[in-house]
């Protein structure tokens, strides 16, 4: 961690005086849920005692990204609000920080991943899992306000890291080792952690056998995490078409989820299923894979994961279990372990002019297993107002299936069959 000589005290920041202004950034937005990204210019908070100002260098693109600007997730009273900066996969350079920071130095790789803020005091805070506080602020789109994360101008919503500039408290502020190159970082902050904290809960480690579903960016994270913890992993998806990324990430074996007679060989063969599956889809065909004790964790957003949220206070022994993401002591500890065994993610690095054609194929079946990464730094500039002409991308219409309905006959099944 470097240190900074703005006051002659390592790792402080500029005068106060500087704190109190608002800072200038140019971000990517949208303006509806055509998802029809230009840059924008916005400004960030001005920088409070225990707060960390960075450089923005990559930020990856997630699903729920699309989920969200595409205002998918209204019947789940999550509207999108524009204009809409998503971003929770940012990874940049500690430029400056408040006089009481302490976690962080100028210099320092940082990142910021889904949480921007929590409550800091109730129990699920003190314990470390910052996503269950019930006024948590997510880091974009989020209107739930605590006396640090307050929005500016006053009344917007959280804005993301597609964002030459973030400003976050300490708190959520996650170290990236120096061994870490910042381009992977991103995405460890959302699809490593959302694969991690199911795996580390439930015990997967060595002698346990788990099955992935969904070979997209976050299936393919955990796979290798998985493979890290000491699991034997199973590869399921449609076809044989992503076998040999399968095999190259560590997965020790693979089923194609269409094969009856495969399916049949692996039934009652795994502990824990991580089911990454994006959109609406049967899961119940997955559910004969388990061992009598195995649990299925739902990833993604569709009426089956909306089904998960609830199924587990009804019937409390319901193998399937939902998740989302984990806490901040997590994050920091999943960003580690990739440092440290040198676990990366399969990207593609692309400049925020290609950001609606992006889009466009993460709408489709994302054949290459890879997230995809914004290169804020080489691209994201003044030029980019002359350079940024793509059309809208092509979306399909909304796949989650969810709604009310659907939602409580998925519940039914859960509570009464599994």
């Amino acid at each position: 961690m470097a240190d900074t000589e703005s006051d002659g005290a390592p790792g402080r920041s500029t005068p106060a005086s500087a704190e109190n202004d608002p800072i200038d950034s140019i971000m990517m937005a949208c303006s509806d849920a055509t998802c029809d990204f230009k840059p924008i210019r916005l400004q960030r908070r001005p920088l409070g005692p225990y707060d960390v100002e960075m450089d923005v260098k990559y930020c990856g693109v997630c699903h729920s990204d699309l989920h969200t600007a595409a205002n998918h997730l209204k019947v789940a009273g999550r509207a999108a609000q524009y204009p809409c900066v998503p971003g929770h996969e940012l990874a940049g350079i500690c430029v400056r920080i408040g006089a009481e920071v302490t976690k962080i130095k100028v210099g320092d790789q940082v990142g910021v991943g889904c949480l921007v803020d929590s409550c800091h005091d109730c129990e699920q805070c003190r314990a470390g899992e910052e996503q269950k506080c019930k006024i948590s602020v997510a880091t974009y789109n989020s209107k739930k306000k605590t006396v640090r994360e307050v929005s500016f101008p006053s009344g917007k919503p959280t804005y993301g890291g597609y964002s030459t500039k973030m400003v976050v408290h300490e708190r959520f502020a996650i170290f990236i080792p120096e061994s870490m190159p910042l381009k992977f970082a991103g995405p460890i902050l959302c699809a490593g952690i959302t694969m991690y904290d199911p795996l580390k809960k439930l015990g997967a480690t060595e002698g346990k056998h788990v099955g992935v579903i969904g070979l997209g960016g976050l299936g393919v994270m955990g796979i290798k995490l998985a493979k890290a913890r000491g699991c034997t992993v199973t590869a399921i998806s449609r076809n044989t078409k992503k076998q040999e990324l399968a095999k190259n990430s560590g997965a020790d074996g693979f089923v194609v989820s269409t094969d009856p007679a495969a399916m049949a060989t692996a039934a009652g063969t795994l502990d824990l299923i991580l089911n990454t599956i994006p959109a609406g889809h049967k899961w119940s065909m997955y559910q004969p894979l388990l061992k009598k004790r195995g649990r299925h964790v739902m990833f993604g957003i569709h009426s089956g994961m909306g089904a998960a949220q609830y199924a587990a206070k009804v019937r409390s022994k319901c193998s399937i279990v939902p998740s989302v993401i984990g806490g901040i002591p997590n994050t920091q500890e999943v960003m580690d372990l990739c440092a440290r065994e040198k676990i990366y993610p399969e990207i593609e690095v692309v400049p925020v002019q290609k950001l609606n054609e992006v889009y466009s194929a993460l709408d489709s079946a994302n054949d290459g297993g890879i997230r995809y990464v914004l290169d804020i730094q080489g691209t994201l500039n003044e030029d980019t107002f002359d350079t940024c002409t793509a059309p809208p991308p092509t979306l399909q219409p909304n796949q989650t299936g969810l709604s009310i309905s659907s939602v409580l006959y998925d519940l039914s099944r859960m509570v009464l069959f599994y």
